[in-house]
């Protein structure tokens, strides 16, 4: 693009690649997933988050509100409002309504879902959705919705110490009152939370199932 700065073109692009955000939040919606916004990292002005928290310590991986969990909807002409209005604008999906998530280091996930890959093979298991937040691989499950035994619920480390999970060092369940960050979200590192497997509507597995691949891979 001879004679245009090298600014002007950087922000073109941005500008063209923003609406990515809200279209796959749109995306989202018609699955039935609730979406609201998340904070996102800040290349300049001294600050590495969005966020109004001085020295945040996780720039751009938490909600922008603490009311989160009201706030997130599928309402496609809210949604679309949020993001016209920010369109940097991180995506967070809150777990334990549709979904839920086992988020897993890479040095795990990436085995399990071969793993998971030759048992469909074998027995007709087929994976869900699978997403990759830097060095952290997440398997989208079927929720358990709230189970009558509480002790069957593994928190993560958004919510409280994971005191029951002792036994599988590194692996989180994202449940009810937790939420992870969907792609395309941005990273504070420059990259992007992004698909292995992205969802198509096809029904989730079972999160018992994906529990006993994911835990011989992370013990």
């Amino acid at each position: 693009m001879v004679g245009v700065p090298l600014a002007r073109r950087t922000k073109r692009r941005a500008h063209r690649a923003a609406p990515r955000k809200i279209s796959s939040v749109l995306e989202y919606a018609r699955l039935g997933w609730a979406s609201c916004m998340g904070a996102h990292p800040l290349a300049e002005g001294g600050r590495a988050c969005s966020c109004d928290r001085v020295g945040c310590p996780e720039p751009g991986m938490h909600p922008v509100s603490p009311a989160w969990q009201m706030q997130a909807t599928t309402d496609s002409a809210l949604l679309t409002r949020w993001w016209e209005q920010e369109p940097d604008a991180n995506v967070v999906l809150p777990t334990g309504r549709v979904f839920d998530v086992f988020d897993v280091q890479a040095s795990a996930g990436t085995p399990a879902l071969a793993a998971m890959d030759a048992a469909g093979l074998e027995i007709g298991f087929e994976t869900g959705p699978v997403a990759v937040n830097g060095d952290r691989v997440l398997f989208y499950v079927a929720t358990r919705g709230a189970p009558e035994d509480e002790d069957e619920w593994w928190s993560c480390h958004l919510d409280a110490g994971p005191e029951t999970i002792d036994e599988t060092p590194g692996l989180r369940w994202h449940c009810r009152e937790s939420y992870v960050l969907a792609p395309p979200s941005t990273l504070a590192t420059g990259g992007a939370v992004s698909w292995l497997r992205p969802p198509d509507g096809r029904p989730l597995p079972d999160p018992l199932r994906v529990l006993d691949l994911l835990a011989d891979f992370c013990e």
